[in-house]
């Protein structure tokens, strides 16, 4: 049997919901609209940490990088998605297929990460808040973002070495909207054990430990939320790590489901669906849920556009 690549200089199909055409219209526009409220969402929020002298905080600080992550992981996506949604073929280079494999894992990766960093950052904020400002000084802050950015990228240059790897065998369809490591493993003609035992050990570290990290902090923050008196200090702590809360459970609930199964043990339907909510849906209801849930935001977005309207009359 020849196992060789083969396609590796050939364009890929990716079939998305192709068997499906009235659902594919239905899609593109909600994808469309989900894309434009992502764009501005997450440009508000970089704009305003940066320009609101309030919000030179560690935690906007991360909220900024946490949206400049989206803002590129839903970039690397959706553009390709609505060119196969409105155009008559549906087919992607080989080379435009690495590039959004590599960026989507090397994002989503760091966004693993950083999420984990954001939970500290309420944890020392919250059960530390006379030693704040000491604990997450800027050189902590900036050696933090820098390991999630470098730990995304040392695990995408791994899983997508491995994955590229695989011999395919001639095949060139691609069982969903996006490059993705699941169904561009199902397109391989052998078994590779060393990808799955690898793709498990990452897992472990990007996804797991993360998340201990996580309910470990706001375990120690609910004790600490118990003891607060103050009325708007607890309503304070609560919309902040609410915020926080709310995306870490849609990001990582559909991720871990996704990666931390056996790969031929989710179906390809189920397998888009979830592959549409965290990467489409996730990216837009960040920046809703942190300026919706947060008055810090919501006041700081009014001063620039008071600021703004203000220099435009001068």
């Amino acid at each position: 049997m020849d196992t060789n690549n083969g396609s590796s200089t050939t364009d890929f199909i990716l079939l998305g919901f192709s068997d499906r055409p009235q659902l594919e219209r239905i899609i593109s526009g909600l994808v469309f609209i989900f894309y434009i409220v992502t764009l501005v969402g997450n440009t508000t929020i970089i704009l305003v940490s940066y320009l609101d002298a309030q919000l030179h905080t560690p935690m906007y600080f991360f909220l900024s990088n946490l949206s400049f992550l989206d803002l590129c992981y839903a970039t690397s996506i959706i553009p390709q998605m609505l060119v196969n949604l409105w155009g008559p073929t549906k087919s992607i280079t080989y080379g435009g297929c690495v590039l959004q494999f590599f960026f989507a894992l090397d994002l989503g990766s760091a966004e693993c990460l950083l999420l984990a960093v954001m939970a500290y950052d309420r944890y020392a904020a919250v059960c530390q808040p006379l030693h704040y400002t000491v604990i997450m000084h800027p050189q902590l802050c900036q050696k933090m973002v820098l390991t999630a950015w470098l730990g995304g990228l040392g695990s995408a240059l791994t899983v997508c070495s491995l994955t590229l790897n695989l011999p395919r065998c001639g095949h060139r369809e691609v069982d969903n909207f996006l490059c993705e490591m699941p169904a561009l493993i199902k397109m391989a003609c052998v078994y590779s054990k060393v990808i799955e035992i690898t793709v498990f050990a990452l897992g472990v570290v990007f996804l797991l430990a993360p998340i201990s990290l996580i309910l470990i902090s706001y375990g120690f923050i609910t004790q600490a939320v118990v003891r607060i008196k103050s009325e708007a200090r607890w309503r304070k702590v609560l919309n902040t790590c609410g915020s926080h809360l709310t995306v870490v459970t849609l990001f990582y609930g559909t991720i871990i489901y996704m990666y931390m199964k056996p790969q031929n043990s989710t179906s390809q339907d189920e397998g888009k669906f979830l592959s549409l909510f965290y990467t489409i849906i996730t990216p837009t209801l960040n920046p809703l849920i942190y300026t919706l849930r947060n008055k810090d935001v919501k006041n700081a977005v009014k001063r620039t556009l008071c600021l703004g309207k203000w220099s435009a009359k001068s």
